[in-house]
């Protein structure tokens, strides 16, 4: 598991646009409190905190701790709106949960043992159909990742959910099928599109052929028909 985020907040007594353009003035970040059965809570965060957050790579994956007046929330970032010139972060959304709580949340795979892998030897190439899968896991086993092994798999092969070692007490939440994260594929593809250019290649050169020879006929018809 990851290193938990610690968040510390003051609340925000004034809300809205007035109040979040204050913020951001202070060098704060303005963010809402949801969840657990309480009512919203309009919150600062400190700028170097998120943006800790943000670099940390699982900011949208992991819970941390909302610290206020030395006690702690447990909750989740849900959601985080970013500058689109300078992508310094604007707002932010956080959800109250319980340790003991399932929620559902996206974690990343990461491809492991690739130089084991006898289709990548060969030139093949990995497919990954899911960057990423949504578990419902509790909120205090959340994942920093999951591992897919590629050892000994050839093209053709293929890497399914129910090859990767989930935490204990969490399942995806397509339950319906084993599906597929990956698949080693050959170059077939590649080498049929290549032949199908060349084909188009030699048509168009026949095509052109063809009307230079067709050019030459209609020239010597009409010197034949000045002569007479």
């Amino acid at each position: 598991m990851a290193d938990t985020l610690n968040f510390n907040v003051e609340i925000r007594e004034r809300t809205g646009k007035g109040g979040a353009r204050e913020a951001r003035r202070n060098g704060k970040v303005p963010g809402v409190l949801y969840g657990g059965g309480e009512d919203p809570v309009a919150v600062n965060l400190k700028l170097n905190e998120v943006i800790k957050g943000i670099n940390s790579g699982h900011f949208l994956t992991s819970t941390a701790n909302l610290v206020h007046d030395g006690k702690k929330q447990l909750v989740i970032p849900q959601a985080i709106q970013l500058d689109p010139v300078s992508d310094m972060p604007l707002h932010v959304d956080l959800y109250r949960v319980k340790a003991s709580q399932v929620i559902a949340v996206e974690v990343p795979v990461h491809f492991t043992n690739e130089e084991e892998a006898p289709g990548l030897k060969k030139g093949g190439s990995l497919n990954i159909v899911r960057f990423a899968v949504e578990l419902n896991v509790r909120a205090d086993s959340i994942p920093e990742a999951l591992e897919a092994d590629l050892t000994g798999l050839d093209v053709g092969d293929n890497v399914k959910i129910s090859d990767i070692t989930l935490p204990k007490g969490a399942e995806p939440t397509i339950t319906d099928r084993d599906f597929t994260i990956a698949t080693i594929v050959g170059k077939m593809a590649e080498i049929v599109e290549e032949t199908e250019e060349e084909t188009e290649a030699g048509d168009v050169e026949a095509i052109n052929q063809s009307d230079e020879d067709g050019e030459g006929d209609a020239e010597g018809e009409g010197e034949e028909e000045s002569k007479e």
